[in-house]
């Protein structure tokens, strides 16, 4: 199976990530966690310090399962201001590679790349006002094609375990859910 990478920038949501990273892991999809600073240590916006598996510049992103996004503010402000990780999510999506993205990030991060023109997304309350081209759900996740978004810290599992889904199959989601007592 591919990896996956999970990109940590200071100010992340840290159940976002940590959720994403967990769930993920329980199926058994190999993750790594991407440090975008200069170091591993990530400081998460309420003050939770990770240490991450790597740093940006060591991994060879072209081959990936999934690219993924944890909110969190100024985390995804963070991330869209980081240009080599913006390029390669564009080239995962146009490749139809798998993005995904929660809280502030699909709106932040995805939406002012364009990655979701036209698309069904959905992002933390009020992040989606000053954004025009795509069509903004209510549910707490939002599948569209090779792109997978949810909106906010509570959807952290559920996202999570969409992921899973696209990657392994319903099966495995729901033996994972199953394991964690979420059904």
């Amino acid at each position: 199976m591919k990896t996956s990478f999970v990109f940590l920038a200071d100010g992340f949501e840290e159940v976002e990530a940590l959720t994403s990273v967990d769930v993920m892991r329980r199926a058994g999809m190999p993750v790594v966690t991407v440090s975008i600073n200069e170091d591993q240590v990530v400081t998460g916006a309420h003050g939770v310090q990770v240490v991450a598996d790597s740093l940006y510049s060591d991994n060879d992103y072209s081959g990936a399962e999934w690219l993924v996004l944890p909110g969190g503010m100024p985390g995804a402000t963070n991330l869209a201001s980081h240009e080599d990780l913006c390029r390669q999510l564009v080239s995962q999506d146009e490749c139809g590679g798998k993005v995904a993205a929660i809280c502030a990030s699909p709106s932040v991060v995805l939406a002012q790349l364009g990655i979701l023109n036209g698309r069904t997304a959905v992002c933390y309350p009020g992040m989606e006002a000053d954004v025009e081209g795509v069509k903004w759900g209510d549910s707490a996740v939002a599948v569209d094609d090779n792109i997978v978004t949810g909106n906010g810290p509570a959807a952290a599992a559920p996202f999570a375990l969409q992921l899973v889904a696209q990657s392994c199959g319903a099966e495995v989601a729901d033996q994972v859910a199953a394991g964690m007592l979420l059904s």
